[in-house]
């Protein structure tokens, strides 16, 4: 199909949704079916709106996106109205997933939150810490839902690794993130685009304060950004985690190593598969009373489900809204993974330690302003 072609379908297309939503636009609080709609269609956003299409007791009312071409081409596909002004979307919805570059998620979330949209905003929360705690506001001040996209939160394999940990003294973690250098969030640090994932994942697993935090980390392109970070965290409660997260590694890795008191849990979010290692000192022997062999060690596998992660993702948000849930990972939970990142980076950069001077102190807290002493290195 030519530019052209497509483009003239698409007005079609959106001349009679027009009409259909002009019989009248969203009255709020409708609990069914819930209107959605989604600015930004890039590569997140495309996913977002494919996925809507597929929820129960959903209504995708149109997608907004500043590359007409891109827009008009997700609309097409979709069959839902393009608005060229995200603005335009706001008034025919209950909610928003807004999939903006993150230097965006301010604006266009302070927009939507403002004028009574609830919305999930891809990670991070926003740009800044300042432009974050304005959001968590915004959305306390109109009661809406602010729910941000970590998804990992629902990959069934960390779903899996929350139900283990439950019984079992967690001593210390290891996450790795890694990929291949490609052109997409090519505008933020490593830190910001992959190892936020998993800062969010630790400190939920930890349970525990941030007391103190090393990191370091080399720039591999032209980017000007931070693209390989290692961070070592040591929480109150006497855990320890690093983090490595990677943009011009040669491999895809997605993974996260629970070190226990009994066991050693792998948890491999590519391979949706959780192992957990145990020791044992049991011997094998014939009636006679030979050892035939010894086993020092056994593997549990531990099996998960394959709904996609966005699906449960969207799901919850929808539930949220509709009033059945608290969101797993609100404004507040990301603002705590967002300050933590960016002091991450911050370190990293500069090549600094930190450290708290006071034990039982939180890292996030709104009352401190990282009061540990900075030592150059």
């Amino acid at each position: 199909m030519t530019e052209s072609s497509l483009v003239e379908e698409c007005r079609k297309l959106e001349t009679i949704m027009s009409q259909e939503l002009e019989k009248g636009k969203v009255q709020r609080n409708q609990s069914r079916p819930i209107r959605i709609g989604v600015i930004g269609v890039g590569n997140m956003g495309q996913h977002h709106t494919r996925v809507l299409t597929m929820l129960k007791d959903v209504e995708l009312v149109g997608v907004s996106d500043i590359n007409i071409e891109r827009g008009l081409e997700i609309a097409s596909k979709y069959r839902v109205r393009f608005f060229e002004n995200y603005l335009d979307l706001i008034p025919y919805v209950d909610a928003m997933c807004i999939a903006v570059p993150t230097r965006g998620h301010y604006q266009v979330g302070l927009d939507c939150l403002q004028l009574g949209v609830h919305a999930l905003i891809e990670k991070p929360i926003a740009a800044s810490i300042t432009e974050a705690e304005y959001l968590v506001n915004a959305a306390a001040e109109s009661n809406c839902i602010l729910q941000v996209g970590h998804i990992e939160r629902f990959n069934p394999a960390f779903q899996e690794l929350s139900k283990v940990m439950k019984t079992e003294k967690l001593l210390a973690l290891e996450a790795h993130r890694m990929s291949p250098y490609s052109q997409r969030a090519n505008d933020v640090s490593v830190v910001l685009d992959l190892m936020i994932h998993d800062i969010d994942l630790l400190l939920e697993l930890a349970g525990s304060s941030v007391v103190k935090l090393t990191a370091s980390g080399s720039q591999g392109s032209n980017s000007h950004n931070l693209d390989y970070v290692t961070a070592t965290l040591g929480f109150a409660n006497g855990t320890i985690a690093t983090l490595t997260a990677s943009k011009i590694t040669h491999r895809k890795i997605r993974r996260i190593a629970a070190h226990c008191k009994n066991s050693l849990t792998e948890a491999d979010f590519l391979n949706n598969e959780i192992l957990i290692h145990r020791q044992t000192t049991a011997n094998y022997t014939t009636d006679y009373g030979q050892i035939l062999y010894r086993q020092d060690g056994l593997i549990e596998k531990v099996y998960t489900s394959k709904i996609e992660p966005l699906h449960a993702e969207l799901e919850h948000f929808v539930n949220c809204v509709r009033g059945g849930e608290k969101p797993s990972v609100g404004g507040e939970q990301a603002l705590k993974a967002l300050r933590l990142a960016r002091e991450i980076e911050r370190i990293a950069q500069d090549a600094l330690v930190w450290q708290s001077e006071w034990q039982h102190e939180e890292l996030d807290s709104p009352k401190i302003n990282f009061p540990g002493e900075v030592v150059r290195v």
